[in-house]
């Protein structure tokens, strides 16, 4: 019967969340919409963790986006996770909440790190230009984890996700990221009868895929089981190439033209597979393969499209 807070109930990740803990038992969980709550706002959280008291908190509340967002708005990816960190990392532990789970991403490596990132390679080299704004914010909020650890004995750990996906995804071109806009992309030109996508880049970059109900297993499986104060790695341990994604997708949505390659768009960090060696020596590992995920991905955005 704890109380757990998830915030950022309403997006991709924590209302995954919010359904693997509620599938496992955890029922007195507590969310606040946007309008109810405002986590930039230093007062409304005050307020909020002084009343409502919860012995675990989930941050999974984030501004995201793909590489065009990122480039285009830097300023605010960087203020506003900044504010909804520190707002919310403090309040915490002013209020004696007893764990805290802060979600960060795998952008927080550097650019040209070893292959696969071990969680030892932060802060070693130059980071990805085109997300650093979201970067920068992400890794402030893993340190604030660790220093609260450190000075005042708190139990907030982090948790490093590769790129997530799944039913619920953001399917908008100009904010989505790689896989939801390919999705979108090729369902479209079925649709509209088009002969050719275009995609950005070259399609030789490599990432890694983990299906956001996997995402909400491991994080149900750190808050229960985790006690390393270090921050840890979420992936499946293998990638793939943005070209060979693309011919997945158009597979699975049953487009039957050709993709074209826009070389006068940027690629991004050349590869980004995350070690998960040290959360599969604590007993977890992924179950969703990659096409079975964006087969479940699709059939979701397929039953929700607006037309």
């Amino acid at each position: 019967m704890k109380k757990i807070y998830v915030a950022g109930h309403n997006g991709l990740v924590g209302s995954a969340i919010v359904k693997s803990f509620k599938k496992n038992g955890y029922e007195n969980i507590l969310v606040k919409s946007h309008e109810e709550l405002d986590l930039t706002d230093q007062c409304d959280v005050s307020r909020f963790f002084e009343k409502e008291e919860p012995e675990w908190v989930i941050l999974a509340a984030a501004k995201v986006g793909g590489i065009m967002a990122n480039k285009s708005c830097p300023a605010e990816f960087m203020y506003h996770n900044l504010a909804i960190e520190v707002n919310v990392i403090h309040q915490a532990w002013l209020s004696g909440v007893k764990k805290l789970l802060f979600l960060g991403s795998s952008c927080i490596y550097p650019r040209m790190a070893p292959q696969p990132i071990k969680e030892e390679y932060l802060l070693t080299g130059p980071l990805e230009t085109t997300n650093e704004a979201y970067a920068l914010a992400k890794i402030s909020g893993l340190k604030m984890c660790e220093y609260y650890n450190r000075q005042y004995g708190a139990d907030f750990i982090s948790v490093m996700p590769t790129n997530l996906y799944g039913p619920g995804d953001n399917f908008d071109l100009e904010s989505s990221h790689v896989l939801p806009a390919m999705i979108r992309k090729f369902d479209d030109a079925k649709r509209e009868g088009k002969p050719t996508v275009t995609l950005w880049g070259t399609g030789a970059p490599r990432r890694e895929f983990l299906h956001v109900d996997d995402m909400a297993s491991a994080c149900l499986h750190v808050m229960e089981n985790y006690k390393d104060p270090e921050f840890v790695n979420i992936g499946v341990g293998k990638d793939i190439s943005i070209k060979e994604l693309a011919e997945m997708v158009k597979e699975i949505v049953g487009f039957g033209g050709d993709i074209e390659w826009d070389l006068s768009k940027p690629d991004g960090t050349p590869r980004k597979l995350l070690d998960i060696g040290k959360l599969a020596a604590s007993g977890w590992k992924p179950s969703i393969s990659l096409k079975d995920g964006i087969v479940d991905t699709y059939r979701w955005y397929a039953e929700n499209r607006s037309c």
